[in-house]
């Protein structure tokens, strides 16, 4: 019970396994939650004994206060939340179909809005708790992705909204913004489009998923207490407006 405990939902790949390595690391007890638990159990048996997966789709609300009840009727309580769980379906607005922008917001927004009021409500009974909301620089405009902008967006108006209302009750809520990071998503891009990604970056290099997970653990840490409704860009310089 004196053990501290955490989830991370979208773990079983990318940076969310890696936010889940590091806490893991860290001496956490990791909830790992995905709704591939054919890779989520695979990946919690690899990560040992402080690793826990459960499925649940996070735009459930009733998988979602099922996940939290599991958890807490388990270890008693909890102590940081990782929203990372999210998808893309990439079009110009044109082309886009709405039933892509729905499925996106529904995810994205939606779901991290139904883990957040699950961590809300039991942190401030708590009156102790971190909730880390993993956003993306692409809410700054991307093209082809307005839905996944304005999803992550919304993700970073909610964490501004959260730490207001939960921040009295010792609950710091931040989100972190990842930019271009070597996942197996951007590994799939065609290696001409890859670079001149990197080139776009100031420091022309492309980040990891470990740099995600270390901000994370930072946030995480009882020795930060007064940093809260903040947006942590991590992505190589990228916000600030440099191009090709």
């Amino acid at each position: 019970m004196d053990k501290r405990i955490v989830i991370v939902t979208g773990a079983a790949k990318g940076i969310g396994k890696a936010i889940a390595q590091r806490m893991i690391n860290d001496n956490y007890i990791t909830i790992l939650v995905d709704v591939d638990e054919k890779k989520g159990e695979s990946l919690a048996n690899k990560l040992g004994r402080l690793a826990k997966f459960l499925a649940c789709d996070i735009s459930n609300k009733n998988e979602v206060n099922s996940l939290f009840k599991t958890v807490v009727n388990e270890f008693g309580h909890i102590d940081v939340v990782v929203n990372n769980a999210g998808i893309i379906s990439d079009n110009m607005i044109w082309k886009m179909p709405v039933e892509n922008f729905d499925k996106v917001i529904e995810v994205n927004l939606k779901g991290t809005w139904l883990m957040c009021k699950a961590a809300g409500t039991l942190m401030r009974e708590q009156k102790y708790g971190r909730i880390i909301n993993i956003t993306s620089r692409a809410w700054l405009g991307n093209i082809g992705q307005s839905n996944y902008s304005v999803s992550k967006a919304g993700v970073v108006g909610l964490t501004r909204v959260l730490a207001l209302e939960l921040g009295k009750y010792g609950v710091l809520v931040n989100a972190i913004a990842p930019g271009l990071i070597d996942t197996p998503l951007t590994q799939k891009l065609p290696q001409d489009i890859q670079e001149k990604l990197i080139q776009a970056q100031p420091i022309k290099s492309i980040g990891q998923p470990e740099d995600i997970a270390n901000v994370v653990a930072f946030l995480s840490d009882d020795s930060t207490q007064f940093i809260t409704g903040q947006t942590i860009y991590v992505d190589g310089g990228k916000s600030i407006g440099a191009g090709l």
